[in-house]
């Protein structure tokens, strides 16, 4: 029996965490022709829910994801404060990271699919005709995961056969897509590679799909995590502030992860050998860096800007995640109406891997 009303998390405009409002009362959305009705069953929390709600995507603001949270959004020109440019229509519900159930179907989908367990591409290109270079979020050009039941295209909403839990699914959409995107536009193999913020979403799941790959991977975090980033299979682990040429000298690593920037940007420049590869997926220490184009083409470097995903790049995740190649750190959960606690705790980067919401059964 699906119930006419649910609980869902409404962002309500760009700010801090009071604007999210958690409701009783929302509709349940009815799925359209070609898409699905799921209950949700676990959310992930990722920086691209933070950023969008704060505007962080805005060009007016220049601050690091935390600083951005904490002297508020005045500066945003709303106009472009989303990833896509677009301007965000409110109340949203956001949410990049769905596990769930199928609950129904709409017309021109398989009634048979109801019951699936499933996780939905975060990046979804039929709402936008399959053209290159352009997707929308789930949670950010269409409502997402933060409820107890969302709607996606049936065809990008992917069945899931395995052992995991629907928490660590609900730990996999974002982080692990991006993550492998980024990997899958570098062309990683058995080759030298350095990841920054690898203790968080993106980070650790760079460490673990990297080692899949037979890469020698170095990882960047705060040194109390080391044991953990090792465990994940980090065959070196440096502390975030360390002097990367003292420690790896310079020309020294085939590619370059990045989700970090900020004024720590320049070094892993220098340590990328001569046709090296440098990818990014985000910039939560800063958006603006210092760059010498002559350190770019003298060493004839290869950067790789990472959002938009070719549908194999989600394809592969699901082959890993049904083959059990590996298992998310789910760092601790919360029930979805403690979604500005877990935000904060969220922020604070005090763990590794992943927060993950959990709606009322």
């Amino acid at each position: 029996m699906i119930p006419k009303t649910m609980c869902a998390v409404l962002l309500t405009g760009h700010g801090g965490t009071e604007k999210l409002k958690y409701k009783t009362d929302v509709p349940v959305p009815e799925p359209k022709p070609h898409e699905v009705l799921i209950r949700v069953a676990a959310a992930g929390i990722n920086n691209t829910d933070i950023n969008t709600r704060i505007g962080w995507y805005s060009k007016k603001i220049y601050h690091s994801t935390d600083v951005a949270e904490t002297k508020g959004v005045d500066a945003i020109d709303e106009r472009d404060a989303t990833w896509s440019g677009t301007p965000l229509k409110f109340p949203r519900i956001q949410g990049a990271d769905v596990c769930g159930y199928i609950a129904a179907v709409g017309e021109g989908t398989n009634i048979s699919r109801v019951g699936e367990r499933v996780i939905v591409k975060n990046m979804l290109r039929s709402y936008v005709n399959y053209r290159p270079y352009e997707c929308w979020t789930l949670g950010s050009e269409c409502d997402g995961g933060f409820a107890q039941f969302c709607v996606a295209p049936s065809n990008e909403t992917y069945e899931i056969n395995g052992c995991w839990t629907d928490i660590e699914l609900g730990a996999i959409p974002c982080a692990y897509s991006t993550a492998e995107n980024m990997l899958h536009r570098v062309n990683l193999s058995h080759e030298k590679i350095l990841i920054t913020g690898a203790s968080g979403g993106v980070g650790s799941a760079c460490v673990q799909l990297a080692k899949l790959r037979g890469a020698y991977v170095i990882a960047l975090c705060s040194q109390k995590k080391s044991e953990s980033l090792k465990s994940l299979g980090a065959d070196l682990v440096l502390n975030r502030d360390a002097d990367l040429v003292a420690k790896l000298g310079e020309e020294s690593v085939d590619i370059v992860i990045d989700v970090v920037g900020g004024e720590q940007w320049p070094p892993l420049l220098k340590i990328l050998r001569r046709g090296g590869r440098y990818a990014s997926a985000g910039a939560i220490a800063g958006p603006i860096c210092e760059l010498d184009m002559r350190r770019l083409y003298l060493k004839d470097l290869t950067f790789f800007g990472c959002t938009f995903q070719e549908d194999i790049v989600f394809e592969n995740l699901i082959k890993y995640v049904e083959s059990d190649k590996f298992r998310p750190i789910v760092a601790k959960t919360y029930p979805l109406k403690e979604i500005g606690k877990a935000q904060e705790e969220f922020l604070l980067k005090k763990h590794t891997g992943q927060l993950v919401l959990i709606p009322p059964g």
